[in-house]
């Protein structure tokens, strides 16, 4: 089967809206998460997110077409076009051979609650006409397609939070069996508001340090109390690598392991052992490599930070095994569904870079979880192959590796 590389990146969150901006803050530690300022978070229990203040739609639409797509889609449609433009692709490029894989773990959210209240209170005879079409995850894949002129595959992976390292394990199938030449994959979420910040406080999920944002999402730290939802999006573009060699391409990375399993154990706790399985069938396909750098789920909660760590010990032999370990949400939150793909982006700039993005907020060390988490401030370091882990609701896992070239 062919071998599949990464020529493309783009990247918004609440840290920056390209690429090389967020990165660079993330290096340096910085944190985008603060006091909802959206809508009135007066009657919320959890008041605090990673949002995107800066972000003009405008400049990926025309006015009139923003009224057709939620604000996920808009998010996504920024990043591809920047992974496609840093992929520097040939004019003539086989569109037809071209495809797009979008993930969303939730998608339009705040569309669903905006027409919700409007066909309770003023009757479903005034739902926008486009309310269905801009918050079916699939349409991020539809606008992208349309806007980026792809058509090849266009599929969809709504897989919670485990959704954008779907999407990569997807769209590299694609090119190694021979159905695609090029993939385009893009996840991207946008569900902060009332009903999303409300639903998940509901099951306890989210961190409630209201008074002290920047320090809310802290994982891995003994302190931990839950996360803090983050938007964004991520993007990469997948060829293959005799293709990539042909034209010259910068390439960022292969992806030479890919993972995926099942809990098959509860709709919201995760487990050890199915992350455990999904990090052994992407490590096995990769050929067992020396790992330099593990990019983490770690979303701040007690069970699944606890358990990750437990799943990388027993991954590499025990704690003198394990290679360094960060979680990049405490400082953009949790983006859900475009969590992988955002991840996977920070880790191949990572080892572009030969940087080991830090954990912050890392202050009260636990004993359930006690590895190198690059606590606080960024290393250097040199990076040839890198990890990066997703588990989702509905105990669903995905694993990507890759290796510099």
């Amino acid at each position: 089967m062919k071998r599949v590389v990464v020529t493309g990146l783009g990247m918004i969150n609440s840290l920056g809206l390209e690429k090389e901006s967020a990165f660079s803050a993330i290096v340096a530690g910085k944190c985008g998460i603060k006091v909802v300022e959206s809508f009135d978070i007066e009657k919320q229990s959890a008041k605090i997110a990673g949002e995107i203040m800066d972000f003009d739609p405008l400049s990926v639409m025309d006015a009139k077409e923003t009224k057709k797509a939620d604000r996920f889609i808009q998010l996504g449609l920024k990043a591809a076009a920047e992974a496609m433009a840093d992929a520097k692709l040939p004019e003539d490029v086989d569109r037809d051979s071209f495809g797009v894989v979008s993930a969303s773990g939730i998608g339009g959210l705040p569309n669903i609650e905006k027409n919700s209240v409007v066909c309770e209170n003023r009757g479903p005879r005034r739902i926008s006409p486009f309310f269905i079409p801009s918050s079916l995850v699939n349409m991020l894949g539809g606008f992208i397609s349309i806007y980026q002129d792809l058509k090849g595959p266009n599929l969809s992976s709504v897989t919670a939070c485990a959704a954008g390292t779907h999407a990569i394990g997807e769209a590299a199938k694609c090119i190694m069996v021979g159905t695609a030449q090029k993939m385009l994959v893009v996840g991207a979420e946008s569900a902060i508001c009332p009903v999303g910040i409300g639903g998940f406080a509901a099951m306890k999920a989210l961190s409630t340090r209201n008074d002290d944002p920047k320090t809310a999402s802290r994982p891995f730290d003994a302190e931990r109390d839950g996360f803090v939802m983050g938007e964004g999006a991520g993007a990469l573009v997948l060829e293959s690598y005799d293709d990539a060699v042909a034209r010259g391409a910068t390439i960022y990375g292969e992806l030479i392991g890919f993972g995926e399993s099942g809990d098959a154990n509860h709709i919201t706790t995760p487990t050890m052992d199915g992350p455990l399985r999904a990090m052994k069938s992407a490590y096995k396909m990769a050929g067992e490599p020396k790992i330099d750098y593990v990019n983490a789920h770690g979303t701040s909660t007690p069970v699944n930070d606890k358990n990750e760590t437990a799943a990388l010990k027993e991954l590499f032999g025990g704690k003198a095994n394990c290679p360094p370990v960060s979680s990049t949400k405490g400082q953009i939150g949790h983006c859900l569904g475009a969590a992988g793909a955002i991840e996977a982006v920070v880790s191949l700039m990572a080892m572009r870079d030969g940087v080991l993005p830090p954990t912050i907020n890392y202050t009260n060390p636990d004993e359930n979880c006690d590895l190198d988490y690059v606590a606080n401030e960024a290393r250097k370091a040199q990076l040839n192959v890198v990890m990066s882990n997703s588990f989702g609701f509905g105990g669903t896992n995905g694993v990507v590796i890759f290796k510099k070239v």
